[in-house]
């Protein structure tokens, strides 16, 4: 049976629909669908284009392996990232300074791992980073309702700004 999730945007009233690829990515669809909801202040990418994202802390009893791979992601792709805290200790990321504007630090410093669940919502994105090179993500949903919606509001989050705004993911 299909597993459906909502993708919302809460501040700006805007929620989409994905479908689990469990076929494509079992174990990472598993591991999601098992801890949702799932969210957190959200971010615009500056390497990969035109992507969202939030991250998190580690949820899977064992991070998945790269299933459904990509590092062209498309619109209406989710997918699922995992870092280490020294890959997004540098300043060029930004994370600093949001946490400045805020007021208090970013929710993923001091983890070990932080998990980085991403929508894409329109096309030409490349997952290439200036610091550490290619960045394969897990595909592991796919939106098939409201990403017109979803794609209007993340251009706003890109230039009004993403301050307040989160990012949630929940069952359908």
């Amino acid at each position: 049976m299909a597993r459906h999730i909502e993708v919302s945007l809460p501040k700006r009233g805007v929620t989409c629909t994905a479908l689990l690829l469990d076929d494509k990515a079992p174990i990472t669809c598993e591991a999601v669908w098992n801890a949702l909801p799932l969210g957190g202040d959200v971010y615009h990418a500056k390497y990969a284009r035109n992507e969202i994202y939030t991250l998190v802390p580690p949820f899977a009893p064992q991070e998945p392996p790269l299933e459904n791979p990509t590092i062209t992601p498309i619109p209406g792709d989710l997918c699922y990232f995992t870092f280490t805290d020294t890959q997004l200790n540098t300043s060029s990321y930004g994370y600093e300074a949001a946490a400045e504007q805020s007021g208090a630090e970013a929710a993923h410093s001091n983890r070990a791992t932080v998990v980085d669940l991403a929508l894409f919502y329109e096309r030409n994105n490349l997952l290439i980073n200036g610091d550490q090179g290619w960045v394969p993500g897990i595909v592991w949903g796919s939106v098939v309702d409201g990403l017109d919606r979803m794609a209007e509001a993340c251009q706003d989050l890109w230039r009004a700004g993403a301050l307040g705004e989160s990012l949630q993911f929940r069952r359908a």
